[in-house]
């Protein structure tokens, strides 16, 4: 399922827009960082969902501005996907879990010291997290997209755990 397809949907739930639009409200409550949305994507699905006739076009002008609306097709496809959002488990996906699958073909000190630095872009990643809540508000994101931010925070803390545990296993010698 692609989640940029329930996203578009949800974007337009409230009112017609046009692909600009749709991309700036995603911007706002910040859905590169936690949706891995491409937002190149977006023209495309909204193309694509128009003619699969879960969006109408209700304005189509000569700078190629298309306004899309949703339909009651399309809103009873977000409410399917939605659900299945809530109450379906899908795999964690981070290539960092690649990298350390072979953890074990870089010398101990090549790995220490990657373990090291990504234990620093961790914390970075965890503050800036961390400044961002309440801000996105006062560009029109909705109060709860903070919760998006502590759960990206929760997810990072997580890791910089483990990081920090396997570096105190690899200079003991523990691991790999």
């Amino acid at each position: 399922m692609s989640t940029t397809r329930v996203l578009i949907l949800g974007t337009l739930l409230d009112e017609p827009l046009n692909g600009y639009q749709v991309r700036r409200r995603l911007e706002t409550m910040g859905a590169d960082n936690w949706a891995n949305v491409a937002f190149g994507s977006i023209y495309h699905g909204l193309g694509k969902m128009a003619e699969e006739g879960l969006l109408d076009v209700v304005e189509s002008s000569k700078g190629g501005k298309t306004v899309y609306a949703i339909n009651d097709t399309g809103r009873f496809e977000f409410h399917r996907l939605l659900m299945s959002l809530w109450y379906e488990i899908g795999p964690i996906v981070d290539p960092f879990q690649v990298a350390m699958t072979f953890m074990d073909r870089m010398d101990r000190a090549h790995l220490i010291g990657a373990l090291r630095f990504r234990s620093e872009e961790l914390k970075r990643s965890i503050a800036m997290l961390d400044r961002a809540l309440g801000a996105k508000q006062a560009f029109g994101a909705p109060r709860h997209i903070d919760e998006n931010l502590r759960l990206s925070s929760g997810m990072l803390a997580a890791q910089l755990a483990w990081v920090e545990e396997a570096a105190k296993k690899v200079e003991e010698g523990d691991l790999p």
